[in-house]
């Protein structure tokens, strides 16, 4: 998995204080927050500050390549300030959202540019699971842990 990278990125613009607090917020955390999270957490330090500017500034940062913005499955979209080459599982019962570190499989982006033609630039991989915390509450409760929430 490569950082990828996209000719319609945009430079970086001005670090503004707000996108500073953003970014400082985000590093803190491993839990791939939502914007609405990060709002949260931002807000501490910029009462101010509002959800519009937050949403804005996670699309600024991601276009420009500062941050990961991760739409998995459908769900609402997370963002991680790891930029370094990983997968994730997210839980299906809870929604929560882990790094996976495990070896890149460029192979597969070989095999893919050499099937389709395409110019392969990077790739994300989600795994789906029950997370330990969720199968020992089903568990707990007696109840199988299911796929559906």
């Amino acid at each position: 998995m490569k950082k990828q990278t996209n000719s319609l990125s945009r430079q970086m613009p001005r670090m503004t204080r707000q996108r500073q607090v953003i970014l400082e917020e985000l590093g803190k955390v491993k839990s791939h927050p939502t914007a609405d999270e990060i709002y949260r957490k931002v807000r501490r330090r910029l009462p101010r500050i509002s959800l519009g500017t937050v949403y804005r500034n996670l699309e600024i940062l991601s276009d420009c390549g500062s941050i990961s913005k991760l739409d998995l499955a459908g769900r609402q979209r997370r963002f991680d300030g790891d930029l370094t080459p990983h997968y994730h599982v997210r839980c299906v019962q809870c929604e929560r959202v882990e790094d996976v570190r495990a070896e890149p499989h460029t192979e597969l982006e070989k095999s893919l540019t050499d099937a389709t033609g395409y110019r392969i630039i990077g790739h994300r991989l989600e795994f789906i699971g029950i997370c330990p915390r969720c199968q020992k509450r089903s568990h707990a409760t007696g109840r199988r842990a299911a796929a559906c929430g």
